[in-house]
């Protein structure tokens, strides 16, 4: 199949790309700003999602037979600083892309944050429950949804996706900054944090990307997936698995700049239509933690 990327550049973006290549497929991408390195196999034009006509372009060019909506503004504290941002990329940029693709099969990446807060008797969350969105990126993203699934999308709702490549703004890439840091004797040994007890069920991004993989192939439209594990943890634990893997030796302190305005404690998936189709995750917390740390000593 031809399959065609927005966001390819992205956290997600290059592990999907890669994992396509591998099963057989045609892969072209569209991206902003600089272009991803070490996707020579792949077609990239450079589209923002606001340009209806680049889009259509980008779409027609590449022949794609199955369109991956990957690109969005994607952090829940920057997204109530930045309302109207997250509005026209997430939502009006949804509209567009979806115009651009009309006639093709349609892959949205949605997220887990649109459930909201929900008892922990009430978990693991199955995709069948309304969503109840509390964050203002939150609601673009269930906007975006109803967009896609009137025009017969697939939809698959990731949790917290982690791992290799993923921006120093997210958490957990900026613990393993800082311990990188501290480590080289750049940053006295000191780790600043937000709030650590949010549990969230944590994805490896590769398993992420063979799940996208998945349903790029047996996706059904007009059906919503959990990416999900079906186990959650807490930040804290994830942290520590960081420090475990990093050797490093850090005193903890809360920074309140990192707090965010609402933090939904717990989110956790039931995966059971993803695994159905015959995905499974292969790896554990500890191996995003690795992979992660690995990855910012390169």
């Amino acid at each position: 199949m031809r399959v065609f990327i927005t966001g390819i550049g992205g956290f997600l973006g290059p592990h999907l790309a890669r994992a396509l290549l591998a099963r057989g497929h045609q892969v072209a991408g569209s991206f902003i700003g600089q272009a991803p390195s070490g996707l020579d196999e792949a077609a990239l034009v450079e589209a923002d999602l606001e340009d209806r006509a680049a889009l259509r372009s980008a779409v027609t060019g590449a022949e794609a037979d199955v369109v991956v909506h990957l690109a969005a503004l994607s952090h829940v504290g920057e997204s109530w600083k930045h309302m109207g941002d997250y509005f026209r990329a997430n939502v009006l940029g949804t509209e567009n892309l979806l115009a651009a693709a009309v006639g093709r099969r349609f892959i949205f990446a949605s997220t887990s944050e649109v459930y909201g807060a929900v008892p922990e008797s009430e978990q693991p969350l199955r995709e069948e429950r309304t969503v109840d969105p509390r964050t203002p990126y939150a609601l673009t993203k269930a906007a975006a949804e109803l967009l896609a699934l009137r025009q017969g999308a697939t939809v698959a709702r990731s949790f917290n996706l982690v791992g290799p490549g993923q921006a120093a703004i997210f958490a957990l890439p900026a613990f393993a900054l800082q311990l990188a840091a501290i480590r080289r004797g750049e940053q006295d040994a000191v780790l600043q944090v937000g709030s650590l007890t949010a549990r969230r069920d944590f994805v490896h991004v590769e398993d992420g990307a063979e799940a996208y993989a998945v349903l790029v192939e047996r996706g059904e439209p007009g059906l919503t997936y959990n990416l999900a594990t079906g186990r959650a943890h807490s930040i804290r634990e994830a942290l520590e698995s960081l420090l475990a893997v990093a050797g490093v030796e850090a005193r903890i302190t809360e920074d309140p700049d990192r707090l965010r305005p609402v933090d939904i404690p717990l989110l956790c998936g039931e995966p059971s239509r993803l695994r159905a189709l015959g995905w499974a995750p292969r790896h554990s917390l500890s191996d995003a933690m690795r992979d992660l740390w690995h990855s910012v000593q390169a």
